[in-house]
């Protein structure tokens, strides 16, 4: 069959049979190319086995999956148990975050325990290169593991017949940008470059019952380039995030199939790769000083583990003009709206101060249990008066100055007091339903409905 041609939009992936100067998805103009693309497969090549009629859902055999572990327990948490059989993922993360050396880790891992044959495809180093960081991440090790196979190739064919070849247990695909179709005209990276090549490494998986790691690139909007299509049709979907200038790395699931979205890992780059970090409150709690005048700990949830982290703020003024607000770690639209209940509902004037927010060591947080410690944070700030350095603080804050309950507070007072705090600040309904065992373990706890309260209980002085 003849190939047809097609136009693609190289910002979405739009496609349409003849060029358009705007885009009906994306609205941006000039970026249709014309691609050609091959015949549409038969029903041999679908993805996914279908049945020629409708049959009851209950009489459908159920799938066992069986897990494989990557020998780093983070990643584990994060993919729910371990990578199931014939899953593929996607992992993101900005240039020189880590990703690479992640997956070369796990493949190392995986490959050393004798679990079969793995893959590790690169289309952006060469073999050398690979084999540089693969010595200097198994320093110390007898030597690198037999089974673990290295192919330079840029094509999806090439991949295609080392899986048939070796029959491999796992495969790395880095990356998936520089993977090509070569019955498609279009230059690798391409959107119907992408598009094909994800999807027949995706059959890839599921025939063979191999489990696959794709790397993604990420633009500069900060999503995964490529066509939207690309994270469909991946089992699960990671993001590897940190900032170049700390050690540490937050890989966080945004998509999952198989298991829970709401798991983190926590790593710490160093000298041999990316390092597990167990305990991520020490970590974030290294260096903070005792008895600074701006400075809270919030217990936060992430995932179900619960994680100290110190906000600080500091205020300026009062200053004439239009007062500055800077953020970083938090949500901007929070913080202005904690500064307005403090100045309503409490009478702090803040109206005129210039305000700086931050989340010490660069992670971000999101969920509403932070909201009383930024408060007590700002109080802080404002009164000139430090925060008991023994204290952590956990609660929701409503608009009419209320505090609200929190999930699974007996956990976050857990942490607090493995970390060596004897106060908890938290709210009323939350310390009233806590068993005894939790009052009796050594943590004085203290139970607030309004955040006047909290913040006569937590500032000394």
């Amino acid at each position: 069959m003849r190939p047809r041609t097609r136009f693609v939009c190289q910002e979405c992936g739009y496609d349409t049979p003849r060029w358009l100067g705007r885009c009906p998805g994306c609205g941006a103009w000039n970026r249709f190319a014309e691609e050609r693309a091959p015949a549409p497969l038969g029903a041999g090549g679908r993805p996914v086995e279908g049945t020629a009629e409708a049959v009851p859902l209950s009489c459908v055999a159920a799938l066992s999956h069986r897990r494989l572990s990557t020998g780093v327990d983070e990643l584990d948490r994060v993919l729910g148990g371990g990578l199931v059989e014939g899953a593929l993922v996607l992992l993101g993360g900005d240039p020189g975050i880590g990703k690479s050396t992640l997956l070369l880790q796990v493949c190392l891992r995986v490959a050393s325990r004798d679990s079969g044959p793995v893959l590790y495809v690169t289309g952006e180093e060469s073999a050398q290169q690979v084999k540089l960081r693969a010595d200097r991440l198994a320093e110390g090790a007898p030597g690198l593991p037999p089974n673990l196979f290295i192919l330079t190739a840029c094509e999806v064919a090439a991949v295609e017949r080392a899986a048939e070849s070796l029959a491999p247990c796992l495969a790395v695909v880095d990356s998936i940008q520089t993977m090509a179709v070569a019955e498609l005209e279009s230059a690798p990276g391409s959107v119907s470059q992408v598009r094909e090549s994800a999807a027949r490494i995706m059959r890839l998986c599921k025939a063979r019952g191999m489990a696959a790691f794709l790397v993604g690139h990420i633009n500069k909007e900060g999503a995964l380039a490529g066509p939207k299509v690309l994270e469909h049709l991946v089992d699960a979907v990671l993001y590897l995030e940190g900032d170049r200038h700390y050690a540490y790395r937050i890989l966080r699931g945004v998509k999952n199939r198989f298991g829970s979205t709401r798991e983190i890992g926590v790593f710490s780059m160093g000298d041999g790769g990316l390092e597990e970090v167990p305990n991520p409150s020490a970590f974030f709690l290294a260096e903070r000083p005792a008895g600074t005048v701006g400075s809270a700990v919030v217990a936060s949830l992430e995932g179900s583990r619960p994680v100290l982290v110190e906000v600080q703020a500091l205020l300026t003024g009062p200053n004439p003009g239009t007062a500055r607000r800077t953020v970083t770690g938090l949500d901007h639209n929070r913080v202005a709206l904690l500064l307005a209940v403090l100045e309503k509902r409490v009478g702090f004037a803040l109206g005129n101060h210039d305000a700086y927010v931050k989340v010490v060591g660069g992670l971000r947080l999101d969920e509403p249990a932070v909201d009383l410690g930024l408060a007590v944070a700002l109080a802080s700030a404002f009164r000139d008066r430090p925060v008991d350095p023994g204290l952590v603080v956990a609660g929701e804050v409503g608009l009419g100055g209320e505090v609200r309950a929190v999930a699974r507070a007996e956990e976050r007072v857990h942490e607090a007091a493995r970390l060596g705090f004897r106060r908890v600040v938290l709210p009323e309904r939350n310390r009233r339903s806590l068993p005894p065992r939790v009052a009796a373990g050594g943590v004085e706890l203290h139970g607030v409905e309004t955040m006047a309260q909290a913040i006569e209980v937590a500032l000394l002085g």
